[in-house]
């Protein structure tokens, strides 16, 4: 969710218009999410992504992205 608001906004500050300009911003947020993760990782020492919490993709929601 931080990476999709993030490129939101870089996207509405700096007026992308075209696939190149929203690629950037895209980029820029994912960046901005995964520093995010990395620094509460450091800070709690504990992943924010684990086996426990990983949730598993059923046939049925695969052949909906299909």
């Amino acid at each position: 969710m931080l990476g999709e608001a993030s490129t939101t906004e870089i996207t509405r500050n700096n007026d992308a218009k075209d696939f190149d300009e929203n690629k950037i911003a895209a980029k820029r947020g994912g960046k901005i999410a995964g520093d995010a993760r990395v620094a509460l990782e450091k800070e709690t020492g504990k992943k924010i992504v684990s086996k426990e919490n990983y949730l598993q993709i059923t046939v049925k929601q695969k052949r909906k992205l299909n």
